[in-house]
């Protein structure tokens, strides 16, 4: 029939019924493959985006956290900052000590912002950070579980909440709050509270070298100093993944901050 060709696989005319035959049985076959992958691709979603990756360092300066001024994010109430007995909770709107340079009417470093374990693997902080793809407002008072993944405390997993920013952080970088880490770019918020000479404890970065040392601190600090040289074991700004969880209350209890979107975030 002119016009009508063979077809591939069929030496004579697509009318042909052994042809028709051939294309139906082809037609079905075609359609029972891609309803077996789309069946498959129920089955099996594609794989979550992996955890990005985030390097550590350490610090503790005395300093009232960024996220203790009111309007820095959508949160309950900003984090708590005390008075220099690191104990009494004051205003948001009082002066951090830091600028000050005095102990009296102004904020610091609440004393129990400090890390525990809750376990062998696993402990709870706070932190500075910097988080790629974010912002000051994105972050303070969200939570996140770093897991580590170099040096003596590969495999344990910390969840922190971010109470702080650093202008001298890099992208994911995360600063520990841990007492005798060292006072970093603010050296005269421990002086102010503590009368303790800066830098502060040991190195201005790093801080103090030995769990003996701790003895230096002032008591209420001490427990967090341990912590670094026993459940960190003394760990030198260890690298990790990391993701944002849902805000463990015995976290949020010594800062009484608490995003508005805490609740949709996973536990885990």
């Amino acid at each position: 029939m002119e016009g009508i060709g063979p077809v591939r696989g069929c030496l004579t005319p697509v009318r042909h019924h052994g042809c028709l035959r051939n294309m139906s049985y082809t037609h079905s076959s075609t359609l029972r493959q891609m309803m077996a992958a789309m069946a498959a691709l129920a089955l099996f979603p594609a794989a979550a985006q992996a955890d990005p990756s985030g390097k550590s360092t350490r610090y503790w300066d005395c300093c009232k956290p960024s996220g203790a001024w009111s309007g820095k994010a959508s949160v309950s109430k900003p984090v708590n900052s005390c008075a220099a007995n690191g104990v009494t909770v004051v205003g948001s709107g009082v002066q951090s000590g830091c600028n000050s340079g005095t102990a009296s009417n102004s904020a610091f470093t609440c004393n129990n912002q400090q890390p525990w374990s809750v376990n062998s693997t696993l402990s709870y902080g706070y932190a500075a950070a910097a988080i790629a793809g974010s912002s000051e407002s994105g972050w303070l008072c969200a939570c996140y579980k770093l897991t580590f993944n170099s040096g003596t405390v590969s495999g344990k997993q910390m969840v922190v909440q971010v109470t702080n920013t650093g202008g001298d952080l890099s992208s994911n970088q995360f600063d520990l709050l841990i007492p005798g880490g060292g006072e970093g770019i603010f050296t005269q918020g421990c002086t102010a509270q503590w009368g303790v000479a800066a830098p502060g404890w040991g190195a201005q970065y790093g801080g103090i070298s030995s769990d003996a040392q701790c003895s230096t601190l002032p008591s209420a600090l001490q427990a967090g100093c341990h912590w670094r040289f026993q459940w960190f074991a003394n760990a030198n700004n260890p690298s990790f993944t990391f993701h944002r969880v849902k805000c463990p209350a015995a976290i949020t209890a010594n800062t009484g901050c608490i995003r508005a979107d805490d609740s949709s975030q996973p536990t885990n």
